[in-house]
């Protein structure tokens, strides 16, 4: 199971939709299904820009260290 699916509380929203009786009930739960899909997309996103960073910056630092090598032998 991914980490993404392991954020979903199944039993909440099995909760949710039983108590989804009428129109404005079920469309407050997709309208909060909707958001919180939102929600786990963009801490994804976020998760992957910051590795990207990371990622980014070791090879900066590693390059440089190379270079510097280089340039004194």
């Amino acid at each position: 199971m991914s980490e993404q699916e392991a954020s979903y509380d199944y039993q909440r929203y099995r909760q949710l939709l039983s108590e989804a009786v009428d129109e404005t009930s079920r469309l407050r739960l997709i309208s909060l299904l909707i958001i919180e899909k939102a929600r786990d997309r963009l801490e994804a996103q976020r998760a992957s820009d910051r590795n990207a960073m990371t990622a980014e910056t070791v090879a900066k630092v590693l390059g440089n260290g190379r270079r510097e090598q280089f340039q004194r032998g």
